[in-house]
């Protein structure tokens, strides 16, 4: 009998994520699945449930919980000798890997896709010794996610991000960042930098248009020094889909980068706190197979 685990965090989906499980359960045990349900209790449970997933050699993992309970997954994931197929069931504030690849935002819909025997292959990012599906942010806006609280995540979804990225805009400051990517190499100041892997970040589906789950590059921003004025331009930019096209903006996409700096900066990996500079990053090209209509 093919099997298949649920790793569920009940604290998201403002704490209804158990609701969903037996509606998961029944429809993959019509399907012929034997079920197994893996319930995080604290910080990368989910990481070492896929793993057991992995070395007993499931079918399905189906992630039922926010990008960050999805990144924990795809980390017990990546690199692994067998690979289970993976499904996603978005119950987080923002859900941008879900966003990405058309995975219905509202969990019945998402739930119903695991009728379906369709996957889609997706690149993986590494990013040092760790793993992520979405971006990563280094600069004042990025840090400024760190101060978005559970209670205006719950409250306001995407909009939270928004708005602490607007009070930094108000207190902007410049990083020195030395960027290197294949034979090249890019130094200045930089109010942001980006390496999108997917169309979606912090809710905002135009920032990185280009960019497609399976393409097999890092779709990459750097924000350089700009006024207020300017910076006003480049947020229009990127709700209208333009940042590539900015004056202020230095586009490329690149399939592995190393990013350091003189200043101490910490980075963003698909919305938590990651390593310090200096950092590696490159894409794992089409890695793992995600269930899709």
């Amino acid at each position: 009998m093919k099997q298949a685990m649920i790793i569920v965090n009940p604290s998201s989906g403002k704490e209804d994520a158990v609701d969903y499980v037996e509606d998961i359960r029944s429809i993959l045990a019509n399907k012929g699945y034997e079920v197994q349900v893996s319930q995080t209790e604290k910080e990368l449970d989910a990481t070492k449930y896929c793993q057991d997933a992995c070395k007993n050699e499931f079918d399905l993992v189906v992630s039922l919980g926010g990008d960050g309970t999805l990144n924990e997954t795809v980390n017990g994931m990546v690199d692994q000798h067998h690979r289970p197929k993976l499904g996603i069931i978005p119950l987080g504030t923002v859900n941008d890997f879900a966003r990405a690849i058309n995975v219905p935002l509202d969990p019945k819909k998402a739930i119903e896709i695991l009728h379906s025997d369709n996957t889609r292959s997706v690149d993986i990012g590494r990013f040092n010794d760790r793993y992520f599906v979405n971006i990563i942010a280094i600069g004042s806006v990025a840090e400024a996610i760190y101060e978005v609280t559970p209670e205006e995540k719950t409250k306001f979804g995407p909009l939270a991000y928004m708005l602490e990225g607007f009070k930094t805009l108000t207190h902007q400051k410049e990083y020195q960042l030395k960027i290197e990517h294949g034979d090249q190499t890019w130094e200045g100041e930089s109010f942001l930098f980006l390496a999108a892997l997917t169309n979606s970040t912090a809710g905002f589906e135009k920032l990185a248009p280009e960019a497609e789950v399976n393409d097999g590059v890092l779709h990459c921003y750097i924000i350089k020094k700009v006024n207020m004025v300017r910076l006003s331009s480049i947020v229009t930019s990127i709700l209208r889909g333009h940042l590539k096209d900015d004056d202020d903006v230095d586009y490329f996409t690149a399939q592995n980068l190393h990013v350091s700096s003189e200043d101490k900066l910490v980075t963003n990996v698909d919305g938590e706190e990651g390593d310090p500079l200096p950092v590696s990053i490159d894409v794992k090209p089409a890695h793992i197979d995600v269930i899709v209509e």
